[in-house]
């Protein structure tokens, strides 16, 4: 359990890269996939555009969604965006930024199976082997073909086995250009994605690198805030059911001792150290008053000490505030007799 819990720290802590493992598992699976996927064009008119857009386009969506729900941040982001205003602004740019670098990370996935699929041409081969120009690579004047059957007859050039056009066109030629087409999209995609990448990782901080740091920073702020928030619950949850059931058993004790006449037991001595942690919340309401006040009033940003002592947002709500009296001066007097 202990090596569990140092790597489960361990991701905890390197948070980003452990993503970006998680971006390139995606990214290989997405591969993997693609190669143990058994591709089956329909060879029909009315299909072919279908079956093959939709293998092209639907998995990388899917992929693409998948990489915000296996991102931690994507709740916080949500969390964040869906507060109240309270005594803490929400800037925009924040926002932005946290977006951003999630929707970098889970484009890697969709991207490298778009790249495939459009490098292997299956695809495309499949969606527009009917748009095949017959009259540059084939004999268009075919006599005895009507030109809803030279689309039925092209439609079937994925399928060699069943392929009966070799008079209109050649199956190996049409194949090849279509596949052609195809590597010079992919190649594209590629390059394209390549020189986006480039210019959003190296070009981005150049512009505006005081908001960029800014951005940076208190995403990273809002991300830490909400561990140590989760951690200080778990801290006092467990200190609460400490007490609880040290309380339960002491008075199991009380009515042992009052029907049986058994000397009482002392109370342990980490039962002080659990209540100390408790910080004055001792009931369930009053903690179910703090976390709807965490969520509708967080605290402002700033460590001056709060000019009252229930400045919490939650606590001496609706009452006046009350005005500290001023230090009185008090002045001796001292006479000489000489």
């Amino acid at each position: 359990m202990d090596k569990f819990r140092m790597i489960f720290q361990f991701f905890q802590s390197n948070q980003e890269s452990f993503m970006n493992g998680i971006c390139g598992i995606m990214a290989l699976a997405s591969t993997q996939m693609y190669s143990a996927f058994d591709f089956n064009c329909p060879c029909l008119p009315l299909y072919n555009l279908a079956y093959g857009l939709g293998i092209l386009l639907v998995p990388p969506f899917i992929l693409f969604l998948l990489g915000f729900v296996l991102n931690n941040n994507i709740s916080m982001l949500a969390e964040e965006w869906r507060r109240p205003q309270g005594q803490r602004g929400k800037d925009p740019s924040v926002l932005r930024y946290m977006f951003c670098s999630m929707a970098q990370r889970a484009m890697i996935a969709p991207a490298v199976w778009v790249s495939v699929t459009l490098l292997d041409g299956k695809c495309i081969t499949c969606a527009f082997c009917t748009s095949v120009p017959v009259e540059t690579l084939g004999n268009a004047s075919h006599p005895r073909l009507s030109q809803g059957e030279i689309q039925r007859v092209l439609a079937q050039i994925p399928c060699r086995e069943i392929y009966n056009g070799q008079q209109l066109i050649a199956n190996e030629v049409a194949v090849r250009y279509l596949r052609c087409i195809s590597q010079a999209l992919g190649w594209c995609f590629v390059l394209l994605m390549t020189t986006l990448a480039f210019l959003v990782r190296s070009l981005r901080p150049c512009f505006s690198q005081a908001a960029f740091l800014k951005s940076r920073y208190w995403s990273h702020y809002i991300d830490i805030e909400r561990k140590l928030f989760d951690e200080t619950c778990a801290e006092h949850a467990r200190s609460f059911a400490k007490v609880c059931i040290q309380q339960f058993f002491e008075g199991m004790n009380t009515d042992l001792v009052a029907a049986r006449c058994h000397l009482p037991r002392k109370a342990p001595a980490d039962a002080g150290e659990a209540a100390e942690k408790l910080l004055g919340i001792t009931d369930q309401g009053t903690m179910n008053m703090a976390l709807k006040s965490w969520h509708r009033c967080k605290p402002p940003l700033h460590l001056h000490p709060p000019a009252l002592p229930t400045g919490n947002g939650w606590a001496g709500e609706g009452q006046p505030p009350t005005h500290l009296s001023a230090p009185q001066r008090e002045t001796a007097a001292y006479y000489s007799w000489v």
